[in-house]
């Protein structure tokens, strides 16, 4: 079963409140997505920090529901 794109971005968001999420489905199929977090919670956080913490919001969906995720994490400018 496929995870639509506003359920991730609806996880991220209750996890991490003030993130900027643009969601890309990339093959049209709900399962292979592409994740942009912007967010001022990142600021001192190592890149890996920054992914644990998205994956965390996803709370062990990932390679489940939720397929593949290319996740790119990055601060405000």
């Amino acid at each position: 079963m496929a995870m639509p794109a506003d359920e991730i971005e609806r996880l991220i968001r209750e996890a991490i409140p003030d993130a900027v999420i643009e969601i890309t489905d990339l093959a049209g199929d709900g399962d292979h997505y592409a994740a942009r977090v912007v967010s001022e919670s990142f600021r001192g956080m190592p890149r890996v920090k920054q992914h644990q913490r998205v994956y965390e919001a996803l709370g062990g969906r990932m390679g489940g529901v939720l397929h593949a995720l290319q996740l790119t994490t990055a601060l405000p400018h």
